[in-house]
């Protein structure tokens, strides 16, 4: 290692030791608001890894991500404003210690949940080997993570795959209080590396020399087209789990001491050249400098606008690129163009990837197969394995691997088959996918679909028969979109594909094959635009997927009965149009929310307050609902049909409301 070499990494792990313990004086002062985890101790590990990689390299770390921001490059200003809450800080005051933002660095984001950024590091690789443009992306986790699900679903991934990735796992002996030698049936890391076929390194993780050109190696493997590393990095951290925390009830004063003798930054300097000995103490001080800057920076920047705190929660590129976006559809030429919904997202799908090769595809069996609901046939040849990536059943490791690959420029389309099996993956679309364009203040964009079937039918029972959209409308973040028919399906499905937000799109799958006119060129639906099935002047029905159709089969038969039904389809749950459905009742003066699921905090529960709210003069009869059983969907024919709302149902409380 070249003198030059040695002083930068001396440098760097300087600007961390020095900022962390100016954030440990500053805590103590009260100018933190919230935890603060600091890399004392840990310096060598981020400093020798970071010094292969450059700004197009993307780092995902974890809850103790200070040194790894730092080592990539963000000025400690920044991060001390950060911690601070300040409007200069990196994720501009929003994620604090734990949600490290700054991408034109390629510090993709540091998480508060143990075990994401490993998933979200086999996105970032995913992206470069789709991209072809030799980028390598970093996971660094605790050996906490270790233990976690994420860790085997990411590097299995990474090993099926080849994905050029570096997962870096900083043992510092204790997950939070737990110690490693408690946790772990294994007492190594490195070594589960051979159980998916990954070179494996165990190394001492305070010596910044041999971490950097174990790293080097692995970072050329990576870019080389050779895979993913694991490699472990044993270490300590000399300071409490986080400020403030006590320190000896899990670990003794003694053991403490004997770790900080053995300081990654003091071990470098003891086995440098002699020659570099004043230069050395020249750069500390100048160091020391720096981070004196960056606090008085910190302190007298100022804390971001209140009127800023729901800035961001979507992406602003929310253009409507076609007109076709009205509550009322266009006219039906003749002879109309008849496909079924599924047939109209393939189609919407299959231009899309034609114009747009950033686009590529996981899921189980939608590859050569074409998706269990033949939601992808014939793509795999037109686009290979790459594009149409067949997954394992790891719904968490491919939907966080998602938001790691939207992250870093790719738009990745998630086929989960059923709406059941994503809650796996419920905290990868919850905590990270719907919070990422705010917690990094619109600098990450988050073009991922979300598809898959919902829906109660074919005695397909419990677990395979959810729907769960009010779920994700309470989520800030995600657009929820649950279509009807096909020709909003394929509307629907484009303007998916181009938007820059997260998009969850559900597909009920007794209406898959049901075929309406589908216009052959391209037209976009945008979200949030309700649409007026049938117009109507008595009582305004509201409802959605499956129950659109049942309701429509009802309205000519009601109408020989003067009784005139104003159909709504929202289309989208979020963001919902309750424009139309009070310009609705202001004309019909009566409600009718039919839903499938249950009553209970649903979709219809959250129409009926908004009405109740913006409309209730416009009401001559209270809003009722229709809705399925709260229960578990059963199997046998007899209970399934039980739990759903039937067409007589429907009529029954349509009628029943005419008379209120």
């Amino acid at each position: 290692m070249t003198n030059d070499q040695i002083i930068s990494l001396y440098r760097t792990m300087l600007i961390i030791r020095h900022t962390e313990e100016e954030l440990a004086r500053c805590h103590q002062r009260g100018l933190i608001h919230g935890a603060c985890h600091t890399y004392v101790g840990q310096e060598a590990i981020a400093t020798g890894v970071c010094s292969h990689l450059t700004k197009a390299d993307t780092v995902f770390s974890t809850h103790r991500g200070h040194g790894h921001a730092l080592a990539k490059g963000m000025p400690s200003r920044e991060l001390m404003a950060e911690l601070f809450g300040r409007a200069t800080g990196c994720s501009r005051g929003r994620g604090g210690s734990m949600h490290l933002f700054s991408p034109e660095i390629g510090m993709m984001g540091t998480s508060g949940i143990v075990g994401p950024c490993m998933l979200q590091a086999c996105g970032g690789g995913y992206s470069a080997k789709l991209m072809k443009n030799g980028n390598v992306a970093v996971a660094f986790f605790g050996d906490g993570a270790v233990n976690n699900g994420a860790f085997h679903e990411a590097l299995n991934m990474a090993s099926i795959w080849k994905l050029p990735t570096l997962f870096i796992c900083e043992n510092n002996q204790y997950a939070t209080e737990v110690p490693f030698s408690y946790s772990s049936g294994s007492p190594t890391v490195a070594g589960r590396a051979a159980g998916y076929g990954l070179p494996g390194f165990e190394i001492d993780g305070n010596d910044v020399v041999e971490i950097a050109r174990i790293a080097g190696d692995a970072v050329a493997r990576a870019r080389a087209g050779q895979g993913a590393t694991l490699i472990e990095c044993k270490t300590y951290r000399t300071r409490a789990h986080a400020e403030g925390m006590g320190d000896f009830t899990y670990r003794t004063r003694e053991e403490v001491d004997a770790w900080k003798k053995r300081c990654p930054i003091a071990k470098l300097k003891a086995a440098a050249p002699a020659e570099l000995s004043g230069k050395m103490d020249a750069i500390e001080a100048e160091v020391l400098e720096i981070v004196r800057e960056a606090r008085e920076f910190a302190e007298k920047s100022p804390y971001p606008a209140a009127d800023s705190a729901t800035t961001f929660v979507y992406s602003k590129t929310e253009a409507v690129s076609t007109p076709e976006s009205s509550t009322i559809r266009p006219a039906t030429p003749s002879p109309p163009r008849e496909i079924s919904f599924t047939q109209a997202t393939v189609e919407a799908l299959a231009g899309e990837m034609s114009r747009n090769p950033k686009i590529f595809v996981m899921g189980e069996g939608i590859g050569i197969r074409g998706g269990n609901f033949r939601t992808t046939p014939g793509l795999y040849d037109l686009h290979g394995p790459e594009r149409l990536c067949d997954t394992p059943i790891c719904e968490r490791g491919f939907v966080g691997l998602a938001g790691g690959a939207a992250m870093t420029g790719t738009r990745p389309v998630i086929d989960f088959m059923f709406a059941d099996f994503i809650l796996d993956s419920i905290g990868e679309v919850i905590n990270q996918i719907a919070k990422m364009q705010y917690m990094s203040s619109g600098r990450l964009k988050m073009p991922v679909l979300l598809r898959g079937c919902v829906g109660i039918g074919h005695s397909a029972a419990t677990h395979h028969s959810g729907s769960y959209h009010a779920l994700y409308g309470q989520v800030p973040g995600l657009r929820v979109v649950m279509p009807s028919n096909a020709y909003d399906a394929k509307g629907l499905m484009l303007r998916a594909l181009r938007c820059d937000d997260p998009v969850m799109f559900l597909e009920h799958r007794e209406i898959l094959t049901t075929k309406c006119h589908v216009p052959e060129h391209d037209y976009e639906i945008e979200f949030g635009k309700a649409s007026i099935v049938r117009a109507g002047t008595d009582v305004t029905v509201v409802a959605l997927a499956k129950m659109v159709p049942v309701t429509l089969g009802l309205c000519d038969t009601l109408q020989q009965e003067n009784i005139s039904v104003e159909l709504i389809d929202p289309r989208t749950i979020s963001p919902l149009d309750v424009t139309t459905i009070l310009q609705s009742v202001a004309k019909t003066g009566r409600l009718l929310i039919v839903e499938e699921t249950p009553a209970a905090f649903g979709l219809g529960a959250e129409i009926a307050a908004q009405i109740a709210d913006a409309g209730f003069n416009d009401l001559d009869a209270p809003i009722k609902r229709v809705n399925g059983a709260f229960a578990p969907t059963p199997y046998a024919p007899t209970l399934e049909a039980a739990v759903v709302p039937s067409e007589m149902d429907v009529s029954r409380a349509i009628k029943a409301l005419m008379l209120e």
